[in-house]
């Protein structure tokens, strides 16, 4: 598979058709055209058509997409088939919805512990995740391969802690601190995951929409 000068663009996109794919199979859809999967998306067929040729050729013409067929290779591009490990730091509100809501497994990834240091939270399991007390963290990954860390502390400790997790070998951060990471390898993949940027992205659209009407 391709995947050397591959615009981040293109890659930001490839989880938003997957998403689409679901959701084709789960009203049993079986092909769909590059048109009508940009109609549904909002993209033009070239772009769509684009965006998979960078990785090889996936539909035939005339034919169109097998739904199923597509969702395998774009699961594959991204790289769920690995079944990456995760552990969980910080198992406040935001930690529990994580573990209760997202559904890892169903995308490829396997949470394996989470880390706390509220005593009512150590010892419990958590959505079937073991919380164990955060000063066990080191040691557990001394002793575990783990692949990705999805930081949920108070932004006070979470420099401090990404940098602890750093040393230890981790390769990536899905960081829901709301602070940018001043880490200090560069040899680290980090997500920051800001919720407010969607909310004001959206602001700043209905902001517009307001001048252009002539409203303050």
């Amino acid at each position: 598979m391709k995947r050397a000068n591959i615009s981040n663009n293109v890659i930001r996109r490839m989880p938003r058709y997957l998403r689409k794919l679901d959701d084709l199979a789960y009203q049993g859809i079986d092909r769909i055209s590059s048109g009508e999967l940009g109609r549904q998306l909002g993209l033009t067929p070239s772009q769509i058509r684009q965006d998979f040729s960078c990785f090889g050729e996936f539909g035939q013409q005339g034919y169109g997409y097998n739904v199923q067929k597509l969702r395998e290779e774009i699961s594959s591009i991204l790289g769920m088939k690995h079944g990456f490990s995760l552990i969980l730091i910080g198992v406040g509100n935001l930690g529990h919805a994580l573990v209760n809501n997202f559904g890892f497994e169903n995308h490829g990834f396997h949470l394996e512990a989470a880390f706390d240091v509220d005593p009512a939270l150590v010892g419990t399991d958590v959505g079937g995740v073991h919380v164990f007390h955060s000063s066990e963290l080191l040691d557990y990954l001394s002793r575990n391969k783990v692949d990705i860390a999805v930081l949920s502390v108070p932004r006070r400790l979470a420099n401090n802690m990404a940098n602890s997790l750093v040393e230890y070998g981790i390769k990536a951060i899905w960081n829901f601190t709301n602070i940018e990471l001043d880490l200090k390898s560069d040899d680290v993949l980090v997500e920051n995951i800001h919720f407010s940027d969607s909310l004001l992205y959206l602001s700043y659209y209905l902001a517009a929409r307001l001048e252009e009407d002539g409203e303050n």
